[in-house]
């Protein structure tokens, strides 16, 4: 792994706003900036040359241009640039896997575009061993009120999430609002109908265990104003809200293998596909 930031550029909208937020990540976290360019080569034994000069000089200048406009909004960043030539799922993977953070860039709500062809920008946050962001064209960076948002589940190992989330908000000097939602189980029937101080003790119950969870890191991160909620109702739904109002929502990813690629759990799924804010994936096991 290398000290630095890298972000995927294909000249779509989304690219260059991928370019823009991580540039002001390199800056903040004091590391070089790389731009990866892929170059996706038809499916034939020989590629014209007239073709492959085209892609050549599209590549150099893509690069060359956002090359210049990082170092004129942010003298004195690091740029590094490299073209990559093969399946852009797997060079920006391999690429994601040797930096500290990669940046993406997303359509959101209707899937992707660019290099983010089908599956492609879901296999690279699926396979990735590093936190993956993904930001949108219309790039609205919320209320600032709004600050990080970040998903846990205090049922499953988070360490990962939890040193990502609050690194961010000491580096940018924003709050930390964590969520962890809940439904009461099947086996409680109406019980909770006839005594809703049994949801009510429940939801006690997880609080103070989300609270224990976080009480090291606070410690730590003394300067970073942190909140906690446990809400009832679909993790899903309540990230996606809470996005809304939020400047980055963080959220986990279990390493979780299905025959011939990784998976994406739903509530995952969910957050990057609707979530207006961009939107940051950390794999923590």
């Amino acid at each position: 792994m290398t000290a630095q930031v890298t972000v995927g550029l294909d000249g779509s909208e989304e690219s260059l706003a991928a370019v823009g937020w991580a540039a002001r990540a390199a800056v903040l976290r004091e590391e070089p900036l790389r731009l990866v360019h892929v170059e996706e080569w038809p499916n034939t034994a020989e590629v014209p040359l007239p073709y492959a000069r085209a892609m050549a000089e599209r590549s150099e200048d893509l690069l060359r241009d956002e090359t210049d406009r990082v170092r004129k909004d942010h003298p004195g960043l690091e740029v590094l640039t490299e073209r990559a030539r093969g399946r852009a799922a797997d060079e920006l993977t391999a690429a994601a896997n040797e930096a500290e953070l990669t940046v993406l860039g997303s359509r959101g709500l209707g899937g992707f575009r660019g290099f983010f062809v089908g599956s492609v920008s879901l296999a690279v946050v699926g396979a990735a061993r590093r936190p993956v962001v993904l930001v949108r064209a219309e790039g609205a960076p919320g209320a600032p009120e709004g600050g990080i948002v970040v998903g846990v589940d205090i049922h499953h190992p988070c360490e990962a999430l939890l040193a990502f989330s609050f690194a961010e908000a000491a580096r940018r000097g924003l709050p930390l609002r964590f969520l962890h939602s809940w439904t009461l189980p099947a086996s409680y029937g109406y019980a909770a109908v006839v005594d809703p101080g049994i949801g009510e003790e429940l939801g006690g119950r997880l609080l103070r265990g989300l609270d224990d969870l976080l009480e090291p890191w606070r410690k730590r991160y003394a300067g970073v104003d942190v909140a906690a909620k446990a809400v009832v109702g679909s993790p899903a739904y309540q990230l996606t809200e809470a996005s809304r109002t939020a400047q980055l929502v963080v959220v986990g990813r279990r390493n979780r293998k299905v025959p011939l690629c990784a998976h994406l759990g739903h509530v995952t799924h969910a957050v990057i596909h609707h979530s207006p804010a961009p939107v940051a994936v950390v794999p923590v096991t």
